[in-house]
């Protein structure tokens, strides 16, 4: 690791060009040649740079970096403190309007009234406190205002009787009000662990070590609050090496959810069965064809799945791929290096079989050892910015070696989020590969 930067973590060379190192290639090395330490010739720099060059700015900002190792722990306690301030500050709102209020009924003349701060104060407390904090807010109220028309000598006007009245029933609503969204955030906290359930049953998170390699995973919905939708991913040893899928199902919803379990479903035990990656995609699409049959309406007809499935040989330093129209994967090397693990004859997604049969083409690209493999849903390639440009991440990745697979995914996903200015599009699923 190199100081001045993330464990992992290192600025790209904006003289790879804005395509990324090897854009294209198929397999390891792309376009540019390789020696015992990495690339040579004219794009020997792409990988780092020289002593005594200037560090390009990642794109991330201008402040210098922090010290190794401790930039993310300042982001995540400063935003923290952000949080905690903030919630604290909402809290006390209640409070600081019946301040207000007092204030504002003391330093006016007696035809001026304070009653709009002594209803807000308890409205606003039935939506952040609990039941009893609401009560104690409309007593509070009250109070002030009883003690200031007694103080006042005007506790049997008609306007004060009014301003009593008036507080008492906002309070008494306020409190209604209270009981309605403590009932929603219950059963909005219901609702959050049956999903939880769900997507634990329908897409487990895997083991962070599968047959020797170092896995990690990553799934983040599009919609707030959601937390399965159409992407999947599923890892599984067998004896023909590590096999896995990564896919995206089209359409969202019940349905949706409905095809993720069925290609997982049929993944599992299609890898375990089938002696060729050719087969396990076969078997995924006859099992897509007889889910079509069971769906109503446009999902009958135009449902399908983008997947790429890969299989990593036990004891040979190689991966075979076979792409069904899903982005390709990258592969990063130990120094920083990305290739783009294309296949030059792609079949058609999973589900589309009616339209014609091609074969599925496996193709084979070296993955050696402190390599990471990095697969993706469009939700990361499809993020916008401001601007409107897209996300590049083979680009982005350059020149940034990541010792660890769940360091890689959390980084890709914190970019994302910040380039997209908090949130995608579309659902974003994550899956690294590392071979240590």
């Amino acid at each position: 690791m190199r100081p001045g930067g993330v464990e992992g973590e290192q600025p790209y060379d904006p003289g790879r060009g804005q395509d990324g190192p090897a854009e294209g290639a198929a397999g390891r090395g792309g376009s540019y040649p390789y020696g015992p330490q990495g690339p040579v010739g004219p794009h020997a720099r792409a990988g780092g740079r020289l002593p005594g060059d200037a560090v390009p700015d990642p794109g991330l900002g201008t402040t210098a970096p922090a010290p190794a190792g401790t930039r993310g722990h300042f982001r995540a306690d400063e935003e923290s403190r952000r949080r905690l301030t903030a919630r604290a500050l909402v809290r006390m709102l209640p409070a600081l309007l019946i301040v207000g209020g007092a204030c504002y009924d003391y330093l006016t003349p007696t035809n001026f009234t304070a009653v709009p701060f002594f209803t807000a104060a308890p409205l606003i407390a039935a939506a952040i406190l609990s039941r009893r904090g609401t009560v104690l807010v409309g007593v509070a109220g009250l109070l002030v205002v009883a003690l200031f028309r007694a103080e006042l000598d005007t506790v049997d006007r008609v306007d004060a009787i009014t301003e009593v009245i008036t507080v008492v029933t906002v309070s008494v609503l306020a409190v209604v009000i209270n009981l309605v969204v403590r009932r929603s955030d219950e059963r909005l906290a219901s609702a959050r662990e049956i999903a939880e359930a769900a997507q634990r049953a329908v897409l487990p998170q895997p083991a962070h070590r599968i047959g020797g390699l170092d896995i990690a995973a990553l799934y983040e919905a599009a919609q707030a609050d959601a937390f399965i939708g159409g992407d999947l991913y599923a890892v599984q040893d067998s004896p023909y090496g590590v096999r896995l899928v990564v896919g995206d199902v089209r359409g969202k919803g019940m349905s949706a959810v409905a095809a993720v379990a069925v290609v997982i479903g049929s993944f599992r035990e299609a890898a375990e069965q089938e002696a060729t990656l050719q087969a396990v995609a076969q078997r995924l699409e006859r099992a897509l064809a007889r889910e079509g049959t069971r769906r109503n309406g446009l999902d009958a007809f135009e449902g399908f799945t983008t997947a790429v499935l890969a299989e990593i040989p036990h004891g040979l330093d190689v991966v075979r791929l076979v792409s069904r129209g899903h982005p390709p994967p990258l592969l990063l090397d130990a120094d920083g290096a990305v290739t783009t693990l294309l296949v030059r004859e792609p079949s058609l997604p999973l589900g589309m079989g009616d339209l014609g049969m091609w074969p599925d083409r496996v193709e084979e690209s070296d993955f050696p050892s402190g390599a990471t493999l990095l697969f993706y849903t469009d939700g990361l390639s499809e993020a916008r910015d401001a601007r409107g440009r897209f996300f590049d991440p083979a680009r982005r990745l350059s020149g940034r070696p990541f010792d660890d697979a769940d360091q890689l995914v959390a980084t890709v996903a914190a970019e994302v989020r910040r380039y997209s200015g908090g949130g995608t599009a579309d659902d974003m699923a994550l899956l690294a590969v590392r071979r240590p």
